[in-house]
């Protein structure tokens, strides 16, 4: 038989949801020309030249670049996972990830729509 504990503040399920930057680094890299270079001193994964993510490694930490419309729904969803950069570059769609918080199929999801927002029309089509 198998015992359960109880988890009165929630720190299982933080430490089952927390995604790693080597999870990051794998998801952004499965989509079509995706590739990483350094920005400022962090990782980042950019499609035909445009970075759509950024990881702040010490802050475990993701900047993802997303329409307005896309910001909107993920900060309404969880705005302790998603919100945008408390300046004007937020309000360009630059929007953080918490990777301590978010689980992975959403952050796939996220990414999905970063990238195919970077991407040129043509590689959308393939």
């Amino acid at each position: 038989m198998k015992s359960f504990s109880v988890d009165p503040e929630g720190l299982n399920e933080i430490i089952i949801n927390m995604v790693d930057v080597e999870t990051v680094r794998k998801l952004a890299l499965s989509f079509p020309e995706t590739a990483e270079q350094d920005h400022w001193g962090r990782p980042s994964f950019s499609v035909k030249k445009k970075i759509f993510v950024t990881v702040w490694l010490s802050e475990k930490r993701a900047v993802l670049k997303l329409s307005l419309i896309d910001q909107s729904v993920f900060t309404e969803y969880n705005p302790e996972i998603f919100y945008p950069i408390p300046n004007a570059w937020g309000k360009k769609g630059w929007t953080f990830v918490e990777l301590k918080k978010v689980r992975k199929d959403m952050l796939k999801d996220v990414l999905n729509l970063a990238w195919r927002g970077a991407a040129p029309k043509s590689l959308l089509k393939e």
